[in-house]
């Protein structure tokens, strides 16, 4: 910085400082001028709220949004185009509702519906994945390039403005002291950075019809998000009533208890064969006595023991692994998301990387990926 910049720096912090600390009033600008400045603070915060509270309006859940913010930013990173998307609510629901249904299968009235619901509720997922493109493309990318082009613009304009008011009120107050074409100069600056800084707001002003224009896309894809949603919903709803109907309507079928009795009666008919079957089972072992034409053959107890796992190469293997910074872990991981790495309660992890105050990068059994801090316990720490 040349020395002339340097008197000038001296010139705006001075005169800050004795307008901070002595009271002494500034040059005042027009109160058209202020009314502007007002405006555009208050655009300014306004933007700087929306990006963030519609991103919360479209993914509510804190957590899934900064792991999917950190994924997102590690695919980047990797050089990956493509971005794992958000975990809807819908589609969670849907999935736990086709799981358990086909399970029941269909020939259960309740397994059925869960099916017919579940599979609407990933279609409202996919809605919802709709909505979340559309108001991306058509609200909070304008509104992102309002922030970082028009506002940091207007923003760069004022700040100069304030600087060069602070070195004309310096100069101006020192009259006689400072040479009058040094007062003139920074005159003609002032009224040029007023001049440039007021156009640029007033025309930003006079055009914002354009963030009208984006709330109004905001609105429109929400309105259709809704419109597909209730179609999903009433067709859901006629399946569902049709089921009803029809379960109520089906012959009811009677309880026919089937007695000890009886299972009694069909064992000892099996002796008209020749054959019978009788066995006692203890905690230990199994003895069984085989009657086969009147003969007995007495079968000695055969004790029940589970393999033990072999323990010499575990500990090899554990040995080695705690060698390096590792970790084992405290709960299953399933992984939900590509790039996460799943294991199992007690396994060890080698560990790689720390992403953030929330994921580690690891490897197990060849595999490497992401996982919770939280689901593990450190035994060697990563070095510093």
């Amino acid at each position: 910085m040349s020395v002339a910049g340097l008197k000038k720096q001296f010139h705006k912090a001075s005169q800050l400082l004795s307008e901070k600390i002595s009271g002494a009033e500034g040059t005042k600008l027009d109160e058209d001028f202020m009314e502007m400045e007002r405006k555009i603070e208050v655009t300014n915060k306004s933007v700087f709220d929306l990006l963030s509270k519609t991103t919360e309006y479209l993914q509510p859940n804190p957590a899934s949004r900064a792991k999917l913010n950190m994924l997102n930013t590690v695919s980047k990173i990797r050089g990956q185009v493509k971005t794992t998307g958000y975990p809807q609510s819908e589609g969670l629901l849907g999935d736990c509702m086709l799981r358990y249904g086909q399970e029941l299968g269909e020939d259960s009235v309740f397994g059925g519906a869960l099916v017919d619901m579940g599979e609407a509720m990933r279609q409202m997922a996919d809605v919802k994945d709709s909505l979340d493109i559309s108001v991306k493309q058509n609200f909070i990318d304008p509104l992102q390039n309002l922030q970082d082009k028009d506002l940091k613009e207007i923003t760069h304009h004022l700040k100069k403005l304030e600087g060069r008011r602070l070195d004309f009120d310096y100069k101006k107050k020192r009259q006689g002291k400072i040479p009058d074409e040094e007062i003139r100069q920074a005159v003609e600056k002032f009224e040029e950075s007023k001049e440039l800084a007021e156009r640029s707001m007033f025309n930003f002003l006079e055009n914002d019809v354009e963030q009208v224009t984006q709330l109004s896309a905001l609105i429109e894809a929400a309105l259709e998000y809704h419109r597909q949603s209730s179609e999903i919903l009433e067709e859901l709803s006629g399946q569902l009533q049709k089921r009803i109907s029809t379960a109520s309507s089906r012959p009811k079928r009677e309880f026919k208890p089937k007695s000890i009795r009886s299972s009694m009666e069909t064992l000892d008919n099996s002796h008209h064969n020749g054959l019978s079957y009788s066995s006692s089972l203890k905690s230990t072992d199994i003895q069984i006595n085989h009657t086969l034409n009147g003969k007995t053959d007495h079968i000695t107890s055969v004790p029940l023991s589970w393999p033990e796992s072999p323990t010499t190469n575990g500990n090899n293997h554990q040995s080695e692994v705690l060698d390096q910074p590792c970790c084992r872990s405290l709960y299953d991981f399933e992984p939900e998301n590509e790039g996460e790495l799943g294991f199992k309660e007690g396994d060890i992890i080698i560990l790689t990387n720390r992403i953030d105050e929330n994921w580690y990068e690891g490897m197990i059994n060849g595999e490497s990926g992401f996982f919770p801090i939280n689901y593990v316990e450190v035994i060697v720490p990563l070095p510093q």
